[in-house]
């Protein structure tokens, strides 16, 4: 089993940045593909980017340029990089580990953290 922990949300203002952190537990991460996502109130959770094992990273469309994943397995953490934040870009934010069927779909989900950005 592994256990993710996301810290790093709060409140920012538009153009300001903000690094979450995705902490696992119980089992080393190094190998495991990994993703960030996110939902926003009224809408379904939506894919913001994901980073292999390998290292190998994708971003989706909307926060290309902006927003940058990475990870650190001696510290077994994930990391989003979120600059020139929109009040569009307020969600909550889950990390996750393990894909199962695709690189959209994961067996290890986080509890969240909130990311509110005021105009």
């Amino acid at each position: 089993q592994v256990q993710l922990v996301e810290s790093g949300g709060g409140l920012v203002q538009a153009g300001g940045s903000l690094r979450l952190s995705c902490k696992a537990s119980g089992r080393t991460i190094s190998g495991y593909d990994m993703g960030w996502f996110r939902q926003a109130p009224g809408k379904e959770r939506e894919f913001v980017a994901y980073i292999r094992g390998s290292g190998v990273t994708s971003h989706t469309d909307f926060v290309k340029g902006r927003f940058t994943i990475s990870r650190d397995n001696a510290k077994n953490t994930m990391y989003l990089q979120m600059n020139a934040l929109k009040p569009e870009d307020t969600a909550v934010y889950y990390c996750a580990a393990g894909s199962r069927t695709s690189l959209y779909d994961y067996y290890y989900w986080g509890q969240g953290t909130q990311v509110t950005v005021s105009s």
